[in-house]
């Protein structure tokens, strides 16, 4: 008996398509990685990512249609961002209910146009049709010099763990909006606007990818805790956490309903900040790099030998699990 999707998850079903893919000779970015990739002329490449925005899973209460749009062009943005890769250009296809009234396309239109034009990009063309949700799937393209592209493999035992933000916003967000928990106005707007309006780190990537002091990158779109994950089985080395990112709203929300602020922070998901390893000996030039754009880089712990993810803060040490947002499962 073949198992469901729902029951192989996200991760199973995109084991199953490769398994019956035949690999592009020569493919500088190996399947697995944020974004694709082919090498053109002079040793650039054309970096491509491909992302899709559903109603259902995707678009929480309180989300505009123009929000839901720009949403589906960052969440695209955010990977070239981890790759250190400028997007210039992007596909738009639109699956669209026939409920939807001309006003609802014009939202739909303005947020493609917003997102894109944050980024210095342009949506160039895309297709139409009909569909029994709303579906918003993003195509980006941009180039960048091979030597300049930054994998999800390349980090090494006594590099230094950093991110370029602080987590736990938008889990408490979702709260706010899913579960109709409370919260000070000091700090709802802040939570609830970090799901309806996330940044993608592309001046953050940019900036990194320049110094060549990045070894290894991800977004973390799919929860801290994941990513840390990915790049250790990419990476093949342990990941130590010696300090946990908790934005101080969501330390104030935890304390509010009784949560625990290592959840909100490892295990939300929908933050798009960027996961590095860097040299230890190019670090200061990388926090030089981001204070220059108006970034931070912050050092959170050390890759290891030993291919482990765990947490060691004030002397104990617990495992950190690989789980997080899983299409069909979650």
């Amino acid at each position: 008996m073949k198992r469901t999707v729902k029951e192989i998850g996200e991760r199973g079903v995109i084991e199953t398509i490769l398994r019956l893919l035949e690999p592009m000779p020569g493919m500088p970015v190996p399947f697995g990685d944020d974004v694709s990739a082919v090498e053109v002329d002079g040793g650039r490449l054309a970096v491509v990512k491909t992302d899709m925005l559903v109603g259902r899973t995707d678009v929480p209460p309180g989300m505009s249609l123009k929000e839901a749009a720009r949403k589906a062009v960052v969440m695209n943005v955010s990977d070239m961002a981890a790759k250190g890769v400028k997007p210039i250009a992007v596909l738009a296809a639109l699956g669209l209910p026939n409920s939807l009234t001309e006003r609802d396309v014009e939202e739909l239109a303005s947020g493609l146009n917003m997102g894109a034009r944050e980024y210095g990009a342009y949506i160039i063309g895309g297709d139409t049709n009909e569909a029994s949700d709303l579906v918003i799937s993003c195509s980006v393209i941009g180039f960048c010099e091979k030597g300049r592209f930054i994998g999800r493999r390349g980090a090494r035992p006594g590099d230094i763990l950093a991110v370029t933000g602080f987590f736990g916003k938008t889990s408490c967000g979702l709260k706010i909006l899913l579960e109709g928990l409370e919260a000070p106005r000091e700090i709802r707007d802040t939570l609830v606007q970090s799901v309806l309006m996330p940044e993608a780190r592309l001046k953050e990537g940019l900036a990194l990818a320049s110094t060549g002091a990045v070894t290894a990158s991800i977004d973390s779109s799919d929860g801290l805790a994941w990513s840390l994950h990915e790049l250790s089985r990419a990476s093949g080395v342990g990941l130590s956490v010696e300090n946990l990112p908790v934005a101080p709203e969501a330390e104030r929300f935890a304390e509010l309903h009784e949560l625990d602020p290592y959840e909100l922070c490892l295990y939300g998901g929908e933050e798009y900040e960027l996961v590095v390893t860097v040299r230890p000996d190019l670090w200061h030039e990388a926090e030089r790099a981001l204070r220059s754009v108006g970034g931070r880089l912050i050092r959170i712990g050390v890759a290891t030998r030993t291919e482990e993810v765990t947490l060691n803060v004030g002397g104990r040490a617990r495992t950190i699990e690989s789980k997080g947002w899983e299409h069909f499962r979650t």
